[in-house]
């Protein structure tokens, strides 16, 4: 038998990456499914809480773990990543079904954290590798939840939404930049792109591949709100029905 270091290393779209977006495809269907079954029923708070409550706990013992595992230091290991931070966000959307917290896993898990999905940065040992385990279960529960809470309990985006989106995550952006500068980390990647290569590569260099995904990222957001707004206009205009479900 050959357990070479290359082969029990993770390799993006090898087969275990293949598995990931396999079971990833079923989940996403199965938090619809699961979604609109108990929507706007008692079953569908408790279902909501318990998906919040076990996403917040692996985001809480994966936090605990890095900070104690001592293979980086300290400030490397600060939860300053949007993937970092979308997954507490999420937890808390889940939670309390909160305006600002919804809008932000729509917009950061559909967007920001499938990259990782398709362009994984993991320098890792491959499945079963609890690293392995632990980065593709983070990755995969902060989409299913936007999924869940989007098209499962129908807690769906405005443009209010949208721009207190652009305006938190901006804030995010000059503080990752701030924190950078002073400490030579490079969260957000944006300082420079991934030593292991990743779709920044596709935009440039250094700053313009910055100013380029900014550009991709408003554009997407709007076009993920739009739906939305056009359908609820129509909704208004036919019957006076639609908004922020309650």
């Amino acid at each position: 038998m050959i357990t070479t270091a290359a082969q029990d290393q993770f390799t993006a779209y090898g087969l275990s990456h293949w598995a990931v977006l396999v079971v990833f495809a079923a989940g996403a269907a199965a938090a619809v499914r699961v979604g609109r079954a108990h929507c706007h029923s008692p079953a569908q708070r408790r279902v909501s809480r318990g998906f919040g409550v076990v996403l917040l706990a692996l985001d809480v013992a994966a936090l605990a773990y890095t900070l104690t595992a001592r293979e980086e230091s300290l400030v490397d290991s600060v939860p300053l990543h949007l993937s970092d931070l979308a997954g507490f966000v999420a937890a808390y959307a889940l939670l309390t079904h909160s305006r600002r917290a919804v809008a932000l896993t729509y917009y950061w898990c559909l967007t920001l954290s499938p990259q990782a999905l398709f362009f994984p940065v993991l320098d890792s040992p491959d499945f079963p590798h609890h690293e392995f385990l632990a980065f593709w279960s983070l990755h995969l529960l902060v989409v299913w939840a936007a999924v869940y809470l989007t098209w499962g309990v129908g807690l769906h985006p405005t443009w209010r939404d949208y721009r207190t989106t652009v305006v938190i995550t901006a804030c995010w952006a000059a503080t990752a930049m701030l924190v950078n500068s002073a400490t030579g980390t490079n969260y957000g990647f944006l300082n420079r792109k991934p030593e292991s290569g990743s779709v920044l590569d596709l935009l440039g260099p250094w700053p313009w591949y910055v100013v380029a995904e900014v550009a991709l990222i408003l554009a997407t957001w709007a076009l993920l709100t739009w739906p939305w707004t056009w359908r609820r206009g129509r909704t208004h205009r036919s019957d006076g029905v639609g908004g922020w479900p309650t």
